[in-house]
């Protein structure tokens, strides 16, 4: 057995064993609530969480709106119930256990609405509030209002610092702990910044302990850090446990939690988990969010991949180095491209992907009819579920756009994720995990399809394993 002291987290001693939020519907009350009851974190998803109705029936989610904005603002409202569903569940499955976190997008639509609008009918069901993808610099305020503590997602001492610098410092007393997701290991959207490179991780340690130096600094040495991202089997991560470098720390499991009899994911995508190998999981950049993902390989994400790769740049006027006219649209107004790309123009267009498609970047990308027409249905059926759409052009400010050119080598993530957590296709929807989920088929505790409830593997954990 590990030696595990409980920490001071939300106001109660708990485990220092947290799970991992996942959006859309995937870290539910269900599983949120055992978590707790086994004694640490649990964590529901208020990432357009499901909704039941009086009976606990599923509320579908249906848009009825013709605007992006009409259909924003009831995503906004489907967004609040489901949360409130959720932490319910989750209140009851405790049944005063532990503590109970919900986990928001700073990026994702409506953000504040959504955290007033659930943290106002759930007083005493949500002790504490984690938020990252962006710099959520109003979330210390929002929180203190509820009297709910704050876990602010960051993947840099440097982003602490300046959440603490402009706003934080005047709501020192709810900041409950600071998680550290790892950019390269934690799966769903990830923090690298503009000077790191994606396929040069590094160790997590120096820049935890770079963080623990920023807190002590600030006068909060006592404030815990969560590790996230990578995070297996605690044997690996014996030097972090009481060691007076580093301070109190806990531990997120965002992965794991997936594959327990709680888990309310797809028997497909459970099983999909237990086959995953090395490498299968990576870091891609085709999120509408304009962040780096982790996901896992499959034909969705190889079509993104295959679809940037047939792609080339251009110029609506001749020149000496755009000198080879192609048609464009239907009404075939030529364009012009390098000489060098015409063979593989040709070549593309032989396979079937004779429609272009223009990118905000002045390239053009080639796909068949039938994958183009569902590319601009998509994007005209955006229902606004973020901030700042890089695939629908779509903002939540005044204007309704980001004033770019939609584009067409990102995807609609809002029915990709409903689409998998519903039980949709593991091949054809946006898969996220984290880069330790190929560990599921290594694991002796997973031997012959073995899926254990949350509590069977909170107890493994404990053991180090």
């Amino acid at each position: 057995m590990i030696n595990l002291n409980k920490l001071f987290l939300s106001g109660k001693e708990v485990l220092p064993l947290v799970e991992g939020g996942k959006g859309i519907a995937v870290s539910t009350g269900l599983s949120a609530g055992a978590w707790a009851k086994a004694g640490g974190i649990g964590t529901f998803s208020g990432v357009n969480a499901d909704a039941h109705d009086e009976d606990g029936n599923l509320i579908p989610v249906v848009y009825k709106g013709k605007t992006r904005r009409e259909r924003h603002n009831e995503l906004i409202d489907y967004a609040i119930k489901g949360g409130i569903t959720q932490a319910k569940i989750a209140h009851d499955v405790a049944s005063g256990n532990g503590r109970l976190h919900m986990n928001v997008l700073w990026e994702m639509a409506g953000a504040e609405k959504i955290l007033h609008g659930v943290l106002s009918a759930t007083k005493g069901l949500v002790h504490g509030i984690t938020c990252g993808a962006g710099m959520p610099y109003r979330l210390a305020e929002i929180a203190t209002k509820y009297n709910v503590y704050y876990y602010p997602i960051v993947s840099s001492a440097r982003a602490f610092s300046a959440l603490w610098r402009r706003a934080y410092h005047k709501f020192s007393d709810m900041l409950g702990a600071v998680v550290y997701e790892d950019p390269w290991l934690a799966g769903g959207h990830n923090g690298l910044s503009r000077t790191e490179r994606a396929d040069t991780p590094e160790d997590p340690y120096p820049r935890v302990k770079a963080l623990r130096d920023t807190l002590r600094s600030l006068g909060l040495a006592a404030t815990p850090i969560i590790m996230a991202g990578g995070v297996w089997h605690l044997n690996d991560w014996k030097n972090w446990i009481d060691n007076p470098e580093l301070g109190p720390v806990a531990f997120q499991f965002g992965t794991r939690p997936l594959l327990t009899q709680e888990s309310q994911i797809s028997d497909a995508w459970k099983k999909k988990l237990l086959t995953l190998k090395k490498g299968d999981i990576y870091l891609n950049k085709f999120s509408p969010t304009g962040f780096y993902s982790s996901a896992v390989e499959n034909d969705f994400l190889i079509d993104l991949k295959e679809r940037s790769e047939r792609q080339v740049s251009f110029e609506v006027e001749g020149s000496e180095t755009f000198n080879t006219p192609i048609p464009f649209g239907n009404r075939g107004r030529l364009i012009y491209i390098q000489e060098k790309d015409l063979e593989n123009v040709n070549d593309w267009k032989k396979q079937g992907y004779t429609t272009l498609m223009k990118t905000p970047d002045n390239t053009v990308v080639f796909v068949t009819p039938e994958q183009s027409a569902q590319i601009l249905k998509d994007q005209i059926d955006c229902m606004g579920c973020l901030s700042a759409c890089v695939f629908s052009n779509w903002s939540q400010g005044e204007s309704g756009t980001t004033g770019r050119k939609a584009d067409p080598r990102s995807f609609c993530i809002q029915k990709s994720l409903q689409s998998i957590a519903h039980g949709g296709s593991v091949d054809d929807n946006l898969m996220f995990a984290g880069h330790g989920a190929y560990r599921f088929g290594q694991d002796p505790f997973y031997k012959n399809g073995f899926i254990p409830t949350v509590k069977e593997l909170i107890d493994r954990i404990c053991t180090g394993e």
